[in-house]
């Protein structure tokens, strides 16, 4: 695939050692394209977590390769590993993680300035990226004085600011209730669209789901196509 985003080959990885091994992905394979968004789905306990881990570089296979853009990654140093998820790779949880002493403005500009943008450049990126998600006029107030669902667009604000070719998302509308769900949750497909990102979602939510383009599942730890 020439536009090729991320792709996981035969991954493996497993935890403990002995009798006391769990195999928690056994030859698990996806790929990602640009601009295309991908539901995972999976109850607990499957590995979607483990799977968001390995293909974001927060940890290393036992099997299989990872590969970010057309370029493998398992045998990349730690320091080589952590300068391409700052730049390639953009995160959004659960729970949004936002700085409570700073701005929803100054939350965007402070990943931009460590990837080296000065403060100018990363507060022109932030507003522009704030506007496009509606929260132009809240850019000045901290998380506490944001909603739920207006503190989650803060972070998939912040988890795009670097222009990152893949953004993770583990269960991003689990914290909000139906209608605000449905309201984030629309925002991150349309910057999806928008910037070409490959976007890798886990989540419980199938009417969420259903809009994406796919939806994967893992099965005795590996992954499989969903109707």
């Amino acid at each position: 695939m020439s536009d090729q985003a991320l792709a996981l080959q035969s991954v493996e990885r497993r935890y403990g050692r002995g009798q006391t091994t769990v195999e928690v992905l056994n030859g698990a394979t996806l790929e990602l394209a640009a601009g295309e968004s991908v539901a995972m789905i999976a109850p607990s306990g499957a590995g979607k977590s483990t799977l968001l881990h390995l293909a974001g570089l927060l940890e290393r296979p036992d099997g299989g390769e990872v590969w970010i853009g057309g370029a493998p990654t398992s045998a990349m140093s730690d320091d080589k590993r952590t300068a391409l998820r700052r730049t390639d790779i953009g995160f959004v949880y659960q729970f949004h993680h936002l700085l409570p002493e700073f701005t929803a403005l100054e939350n965007l500009v402070l990943p931009q300035m460590i990837a080296g943008l000065s403060r100018a450049q990363a507060a022109s990126r932030a507003r522009e990226l704030l506007s496009y998600l509606g929260l132009g006029e809240r850019e000045s107030h901290r998380p506490a004085e944001l909603s739920g669902g207006e503190q989650q667009r803060v972070a998939i604000a912040r988890a795009v600011a670097n222009g990152p070719r893949i953004l993770l998302a583990d269960e991003p509308t689990g914290n909000l209730d139906p209608k605000t769900a449905d309201h984030v949750f629309a925002t991150l497909a349309a910057l999806v669209k928008a910037s070409g990102l490959a976007a890798l979602v886990a989540t419980h939510n199938m009417d969420l789901a259903a809009r994406m383009d796919r939806r994967v599942t893992i099965r005795d730890g590996q992954v499989s196509e969903l109707a």
